[in-house]
């Protein structure tokens, strides 16, 4: 069955010179719930044209074009003026990372990446681009809240009340930054078991260490504190209080995975417990 859809945008593409021929063949592959993604074969080239809501897909664009220079992300080709899809160099790989080693993983992320995060004004505001909070603790205090209802009795109300007040200790003194916003493995591409790529942005406002954080818990696997501390050592801005965003980020993770992945709550149980009692914040009696 003929894409009326796709062979439109094929159209425009080739009036703009996006592309360099008629594709001799695409295919739609597996994307988000909202998001639909084709692969465009152009003699010896492979493009992404992925279409989504202008509200996803500005923002995106925005990021991809921000870092366009750094080799671990897709590069920005073109996006229509509607913003309702835009076009991207493919990047070959798999998501799959069985036999990576989770520090060359991050220490990679970090370098090829996070590192390379430009400063940006914060008077539109913190967190999500699309629907910014006034500051990152109103940020954080929205994502918390959330994640709250999510975790429900896997925590007690003490550690409820712990991330409640570290939250109110992580207000950055210094600059804000363009974040990928959802840097994990889930969104990372490999090649021979190392880090080749990084896609699908959700751009947030916000300060490095976060996307490292996200990063870290994003996998259930070696989740202790001598491996983050081994990557923090490679982050170049490194924020006054590290360990409460860590226990931040951590809960945060434990809400998403009791929704999508409750396989994987194990781990992050017992990561809880020793975070909590590695970086002095323990439990009340």
């Amino acid at each position: 069955m003929v894409n009326i859809k796709v062979q439109q945008v094929i159209s425009t593409l080739l009036s703009r010179n996006v592309i360099p021929a008629e594709p001799a063949s695409f295919k739609k592959l597996s994307g988000g719930t909202v998001s639909e993604l084709y692969l465009l074969h152009v003699n010896n080239l492979e493009f992404a044209l992925k279409f989504n809501e202008p509200d996803v897909t500005g923002p995106e664009a925005l990021f991809l074009n921000t870092y366009g220079m750094q080799r671990v992300l897709p590069k920005l080709l073109f996006v229509d003026p509607s913003q309702t899809y835009m076009v991207y160099s493919f990047m070959n790989g798999s998501t799959g990372h069985e036999g990576s080693r989770k520090k060359e993983v991050l220490k990679r992320l970090v370098e090829e990446l996070i590192n390379n995060y430009v400063k940006v004004a914060a008077d539109p505001g913190w967190g999500w681009l699309d629907s910014p909070s006034s500051s990152w603790q109103a940020f954080l205090r929205n994502e918390t809240s959330a994640a709250r209802r999510g975790i429900g009795s896997l925590l007690g109300e003490d550690d409820h009340r712990l991330i409640a007040d570290l939250v109110e200790k992580l207000e950055p003194a210094g600059a804000s930054y363009l974040l990928h916003g959802d840097c994990g493995y889930h969104n990372f591409i490999f090649d021979e078991k190392k880090l080749t790529g990084v896609i699908d942005p959700a751009p947030v406002i916000g300060v490095p260490l976060y996307d490292l954080v996200y990063a870290f818990f994003s996998e259930p696997e070696d989740l202790t504190k001598e491996t983050f501390d081994y990557v923090l050592h490679w982050l170049k801005e490194k924020p006054a209080e590290i360990y409460g965003q860590v226990l931040v980020g951590l809960y945060l993770r434990m809400a998403l995975c009791n929704r999508h992945h409750p396989e994987d709550l194990p781990a992050y149980m017992k990561a809880w417990s020793e975070w909590v009692a590695s970086t002095g914040n323990p439990k009340e009696d």
